[in-house]
């Protein structure tokens, strides 16, 4: 048996070791949970590169098969050996560094599918296949993950009773920990937030509120969790959402 403590970078100080009841337990820098590998300072490179591993796989499947497949049965592939493999946890490792190694990966299948050059660009690639880049599937993933628990967050006009143009938003804590910052609670209201008023409109039909949110996403081909928050900037969606 072994325990994990996580850590902080300004706090690196570990204990190798403890006793208890006559029971020695030695100290881990990782563990497996759900399918999940949490490192001690929880980067998630461990189990990205887990994932990377299996999604290199799912990339020799299609690469072996494009010659004699028509698209749609590679897409099926890619949804059986690629899409499951990224979609599981993304709510917990899409906002990491290291994500980008996973978003390669997804780019290169996309390419092998379309039978495109390795430096081709997938923006327009993954409209036509109608997938969602990483970060986009990761916001689609957190903001259900809102959705179906919004009775769990807090709304601004709860907070205070001036009534501003954001009283509807989701109220953030007030936390500097940059670990906290980027987990799932705090980083599900600064993507909910910045929703267009039209889709959140629609929350209380889950079915519906995703078919739209997805339909949203891809309009947007979204990279960059930063190039989402700035989507009023893009003339498409900001005529449709505005």
């Amino acid at each position: 048996t072994k325990f994990v403590q996580f850590l902080t970078k300004s706090n690196q100080s570990a204990v190798d070791s403890i006793d208890l009841d006559h029971y020695h337990i030695g100290s881990s820098q990782s563990t497996s949970f759900l399918g999940l590998i949490l490192d001690n300072t929880l980067t998630w490179q461990l189990h990205i590169d887990k994932i990377c591993t299996k999604l290199k796989t799912g990339c020799y499947i299609l690469r072996s098969l494009k010659s004699c497949l028509l698209v749609d049965n590679l897409k099926m592939i890619y949804f059986s050996y690629i899409h499951s493999v990224i979609t599981y946890g993304i709510i917990f490792w899409g906002n990491s560094a290291s994500s980008d190694e996973v978003f390669k990966l997804q780019k290169r299948a996309i390419r092998i599918i379309t039978n495109t050059h390795s430096r081709t660009s997938c923006r327009v690639l993954f409209k036509e296949l109608n997938i969602l880049p990483l970060k986009s599937q990761y916001i689609l993933s957190l903001v259900m993950y809102v959705a179906k628990n919004i009775n769990d967050f807090t709304i601004n006009s709860d907070n205070h009773s001036i009534n501003t143009r954001y009283k509807a938003n989701l109220y953030p804590p007030l936390l500097r920990l940059t670990k906290y910052q980027k987990g799932v609670y705090y980083t599900g209201i600064k993507i909910y937030n910045c929703l267009p008023s039209k889709l959140r409109g629609l929350i209380n039909n889950k079915i519906q509120f995703k078919k739209e949110l997805k339909k949203f996403l891809l309009r947007g081909s979204f990279y960059t969790v930063e190039e989402y928050l700035d989507w009023t900037s893009m003339h498409d969606l900001h005529a449709l959402y505005l």
